[in-house]
């Protein structure tokens, strides 16, 4: 586990507050950094390497001729591993062994173009952003989800700032795809109200292919997460030439039913936006679905109104399109 200042901290890659999608009322968002999977649709690949990364956005530099801080700060005198263009506009990093992350660049970039990506965050310095809100989530029902990122393999920071939730008498959600060992699970479910996880595919073959790993510890670990009576919420995101047709739906309503007794609280299924394009750029990486063109509105969300329905009829199961219909209670 991480420390600050001799605390118990996590590294953080981002904080989104009054969130309504992830886990009932209103809530605060924690996203950890570090992922094991690699999903082809991921819209989040800051949250994927588990150590901090340096983002670059060209439209909002000064240029070397006007500003120039972030090489002059570099302790890589000489060889600094940021790379600017022929009109002096940073156009990429080069992290290499040699660069120790001091991230001194993104601290004195005035014009935001360097970008920290990953924080680490003490428990208390998380707490009190939390406690910020706590009126919000009187009101609503709403609480704290920690997502990523994966979760689980922060387990015991997670378990950690869940339990101060608890304390402070504040709903904990967990967002995670549960390809983890079964004791980080339990020990981050034991102070977790509301579980959301995914199932992207039945198909173990395929689910390597569209994620980098298996589903065989996923599904494994869904059972247990009902067996142990949490409340949990199943999601696919549903992606056209990879899991979007009646087969692969049903695949997933059936394990659902017969597998899981049906025990869920709900059943969403998502349309696939191509989201997160600017980041894969600011990191220097290539999107794996740079060329993939979604449908348009009209088309995916009859589509997937027709498969929720499909799946109520013939599973029974509280299917429905989308994340923002209210949790049942």
């Amino acid at each position: 586990m991480l420390f600050k200042n001799n605390e118990p901290a996590g590294l953080i890659s981002n904080i989104q507050k009054y969130t309504i999608h992830d886990g009932p009322g209103i809530r605060t968002e924690i996203f950890f950094k570090g992922c094991n999977m690699r999903c082809l649709w991921c819209s989040n690949p800051e949250t994927i390497d588990p150590s901090p990364q340096l983002g670059i956005y060209p439209a909002k530099c000064l240029s070397l001729a006007k500003c120039g801080y972030c090489v002059k700060i570099c302790p890589l005198v000489g060889h600094s591993p940021l790379v600017h263009d022929k009109d002096g506009t940073i156009s990429s990093i080069r992290q290499s062994a040699e660069c120790k992350n001091c991230l001194k660049c993104a601290d004195v970039c005035p014009g935001r173009a360097i970008k920290l990506w990953g924080e680490l965050m003490a428990l208390s310095e998380l707490m009190a952003i939390i406690e910020e809100d706590r009126s919000f989530y009187e009101r609503t029902g709403g609480g704290v989800t920690l997502s990523g990122g994966e979760v689980m393999l922060q387990w015991e920071f997670a378990a950690i700032l869940l339990a101060k939730c608890k304390e402070a008498s504040i709903n904990t959600c967990v967002e995670t795809a549960l390809n983890c060992p079964a004791a980080h699970m339990e020990a981050v479910y034991e102070h977790t109200d509301l579980v959301i996880t995914d199932i992207k595919h039945m198909d173990a073959k395929k689910h390597l292919q569209i994620t980098g790993a298996g589903n065989e510890l996923i599904l494994k670990n869904i059972k247990r997460t009902v067996d142990l009576g949490k409340n949990l919420v199943i999601r696919t995101p549903v992606v056209i030439g990879h899991n979007a047709d009646d087969t692969s739906i049903r695949a997933i309503g059936k394990f659902i039913r017969d597998e899981l007794s049906g025990r869920i609280i709900q059943y969403q299924l998502l349309p696939y936006r191509k989201m997160g394009t600017e980041k894969y750029d600011s990191l220097c990486l290539q999107y794996p679905m740079s060329d993939y063109v979604p449908p348009e509105r009209e088309i995916w969300e009859p589509e997937i109104k027709r498969l929720a329905a499909m799946l109520e009829s013939e599973y029974g199961l509280p299917a429905v399109a989308g994340s923002g219909q209210k949790l049942p209670t």
